[in-house]
């Protein structure tokens, strides 16, 4: 494959790829906007020439000219298939991206923050929220505050699809928003299970690094039937999903007045923040820094998982507004 035919394979799954994170169709003008988010300057024209080459192969299918298009089922196997060496490092770009996106306003408490999106049957939703309920009553989760959407509503930029309920929890990229707002540089390093012993944080049993992935490590974990974060909710033991993050020892107050203003507004995840230079739940740190475990914002899902309720969950999602969370104790 010629350096120019695997040029025009990048733009077909950059377009392919903003197609599979819509549930709606989607025309030329948007999907070149969205392109231009993510860093990808392709024009309006170029999009439309590249969506006629995709729905000839069978990749795309042209729901009407107002309309836009939508993935054929070919189109998703390819999101999922191809170009597999590009997907390397996509968890540490999909945080970098969030955690641009995110622009809550710590003072005023308004703006945008990231979450993970999950969709279970509507019929078991009720039966979720009380599974669900030991996993918040023990902090096992990056906040309390959740948005949920019915069938066809949206959450973020997803549309909940139909016979689902879309639960929404924060993400521990709120933290690297924050603090990226706030001038301080952050390093997310690893994504992994936690071992919690006597309901307190013991060690990373399981690692996963962002920069090497191309899948997020949590929806790794989930799927793998890993955790037992039913059991460190009720018992004290068990494990759980953790981050794990570095930053430049200079910066700690700046952290620690971040962290204390994102706790007044009901958010943050922090379990532990290091010293300088020593390990942290024995992970080694670079000189001149400090480590901190996050807590993973889809413990309360796994929860859900290892009860046997099956969900489909999109981990670091999209972004939702701030005032449209409430506490899950109102659901």
């Amino acid at each position: 494959m010629g350096f120019e035919t695997q040029n025009v394979e990048r733009k077909v799954l950059a377009i392919l790829k903003v197609l599979s994170d819509s549930n709606e169709a989607m025309g030329a003008r948007v999907i070149a906007r969205r392109l231009e988010e993510h860093g990808i300057k392709l024009g309006e024209r170029a999009v439309r020439y590249h969506l006629m080459l995709m729905d000839e192969r069978g990749l795309t299918q042209l729901l009407g000219r107002r309309d836009g298009r939508i993935l054929t089922e070919q189109g998703m196997n390819e999101v999922k298939n191809a170009l597999v060496k590009d997907k390397v490092g996509f968890a540490i770009s999909r945080i970098q991206l969030l955690a641009f996106r995110t622009n809550f306003d710590l003072k005023n408490r308004t703006g945008s923050v990231p979450v993970n999106i999950s969709f279970f049957a509507k019929e078991q939703f009720k039966e979720v929220v009380q599974v669900m309920k030991p996993a918040f009553e023990k902090e096992l989760c990056v906040s309390h505050l959740v948005a949920i959407a019915h069938e066809g509503e949206k959450l973020g930029e997803l549309i909940v699809p139909e016979g689902k309920v879309g639960l929404a929890t924060v993400c521990s990229i709120v933290i690297n928003g924050t603090l990226l707002k706030a001038g301080v540089p952050i390093e997310s390093r690893f994504g992994g299970l936690l071992q919690i012993r006597n309901s307190q944080p013991l060690r990373f049993v399981e690692l996963i690094h962002y920069a090497g992935s191309s899948l997020d490590p949590s929806e790794v974990f989930i799927k793998a039937g890993m955790t037992s974060g039913m059991e460190a909710a009720r018992k004290g033991e068990g494990t759980i999903l953790a981050n794990f993050r570095e930053i430049p020892a200079v910066c700690r107050p700046i952290v620690e007045k971040v962290v204390a203003k994102l706790k007044e507004s009901e958010m943050g995840g922090l379990l532990m923040m290091g010293n300088t230079s020593e390990p942290v739940c024995q992970i080694p740190v670079e000189l001149n820094r400090f480590g901190i475990v996050l807590m993973g914002g889809l413990n309360p899902v796994a929860a859900a998982e290892e009860a046997g309720i099956k969900a489909e969950y999109h981990a670091m999602s999209t972004i939702v507004e701030y005032k449209e969370l409430i506490r899950f104790e109102e659901l």
